[in-house]
């Protein structure tokens, strides 16, 4: 578990929430559910610093900006809650074109009875 500085809030990433996936991308052959889905769902070892308004940060960007989570308010533990948000994560569209490749290899498999 991460230490925190002075005046830092423990966070935890989590899928995205309704108000995060209406609306993103979802390629034919993929279950909607996918869609929620981050690369960094269920991290803990996460602080994030209040600005100077004692306000946390609206959004949590990771590898280069490419994927970004949003600030969902507390659990019942006091950790600042990020869902990922796919239609502000600039990755999202090309990992579901992955994910719908992989679902259509394995509908492939199960027509051909292997």
């Amino acid at each position: 578990m991460a230490t925190l500085l002075r005046g830092e809030v423990r966070a935890i990433l989590q899928p995205a929430g309704h108000a995060q996936y209406k609306g993103a991308y979802c390629p034919p052959g993929v279950p909607f559910a996918q869609v929620r889905r981050g690369p960094f769902d269920g991290k803990t070892d996460i602080a994030v610093r209040p600005d100077p308004d004692g306000e946390l940060p609206r959004h949590m960007t990771f590898g280069g900006g490419s994927v970004v989570y949003e600030y969902d308010g507390r659990d019942k533990q006091g950790r600042a809650v990020y869902r990922y948000a796919p239609r502000l994560s600039p990755a999202h569209q090309e990992v579901m074109k992955g994910v719908a490749e992989v679902y259509a290899e394995h509908a492939l498999k199960q027509a051909g009875g292997q």
